[in-house]
């Protein structure tokens, strides 16, 4: 049975290309240069990011995210910053990875307000090994060639506003509506066989409030949208404790819901978990979505944290 599932799963994603395309996060709060570039002036010292998420356990070629994400900021007053993100992405026979240089620049509003502005640009590099399937029929001309090293540029860009409590942004990781397509497959040219990478617009918010001196209370959400595609909404819960510990809850609207967890090691080092529960069929054939997430901030002699950012 999972073979089957593997292989319309698959076929739905690199011939129809009409599904979501982009990398599912469940701790997208703590990842969010990853889809908006203007949020890296939002941090006034150098971070480093890592996170790993496995979805569907047990399912037979199931998706498997790693990303890496760095910035600093730039210059004295540090209205600029600079950043690289690093997302492979992979299901069933197809590994994508990106390539991105992120820049943006604040607009200081107030001494605790900043409107960013992000750009992204770099390299998407597909490969689909078609070799790690049960094909019906091996001679199929659709088949027989495996894609290898498809290269497409990437454009994107995001606004972000933040204060110390609050914010919120809205972006388009990649405006350009690339088709993957490997011309030596079959001479017939069909738009059936073209997987088509289609604009994904997120819109994200979330706002801090001080229960008492020891709790922070954070509500947050995402909003996914993609032509050919439901609308995805996410939203969660964390409960932050003496500065230290987080606690929370997820719902992505009729897909999963989720339990996570962090730890503010040090001034400097935060690990992050998260736990999907499916909410749909999938979950007869999975064990549940796994993720983890690991920041370190890099500050100057100088400076000195006061207290852990929760966003």
């Amino acid at each position: 049975m999972k073979h089957y599932i593997l292989i319309i799963l698959t076929l739905c994603v690199t011939s129809l290309g009409f599904s979501q395309q982009d990398a599912q996060y469940t701790q997208y709060m703590y990842n969010t240069q990853s889809v908006n570039p203007a949020y890296i002036t939002s941090l006034e010292h150098a971070s480093l990011g890592l996170l790993y998420r496995t979805q569907w356990v047990g399912f037979d070629g199931a998706p498997k995210t790693g990303t890496f994400t760095a910035s600093t900021p730039l210059g004295e007053l540090k209205r600029m910053g600079l950043g690289l993100s690093i997302v492979s992405d992979k299901i069933g026979p197809s590994t994508e990875t990106n390539f991105v240089v992120d820049y943006s620049y604040a607009l200081v509003l107030s001494d605790a307000s900043r409107l960013s502005f992000g750009l992204k640009g770099g390299l998407d590099i597909l490969d689909v090994d078609y070799t790690k399937l049960n094909i019906y029929d091996e001679l199929d001309p659709q088949f027989i060639n495996n894609v290898d090293k498809k290269f497409q540029p990437q454009i994107g860009a995001g606004v972000y506003f933040n204060t110390n409590k609050f914010y919120v942004g809205l972006s388009v990781p990649n405006f350009l509506n690339s088709k993957h397509y490997n011309s030596e497959n079959i001479d017939d040219v069909n738009q059936n066989a073209l997987a088509v990478e289609r604009l994904h617009y997120f819109l994200i918010a979330g706002y801090v409030f001080d229960i008492s001196e020891n709790v922070k209370f954070k509500p947050a959400t995402m909003f996914k949208a993609v032509s050919g595609s439901p609308l995805q909404a996410d939203v969660s819960a964390n409960f932050m404790f003496n500065e230290k510990f987080i606690l929370g809850g997820a719902y992505r609207w009729d897909a999963a819901v989720s339990a996570m967890a962090g730890f503010q090691i040090s001034d400097q080092f935060f690990i992050g978990m998260g736990y999907d529960f499916q909410t749909t069929d999938i979950e007869k054939y999975s064990d549940g979505s796994y993720e983890i997430f690991l920041r370190f901030d890099i500050f100057n002699k100088t400076e000195r944290i006061l207290t852990p950012r929760f966003f």
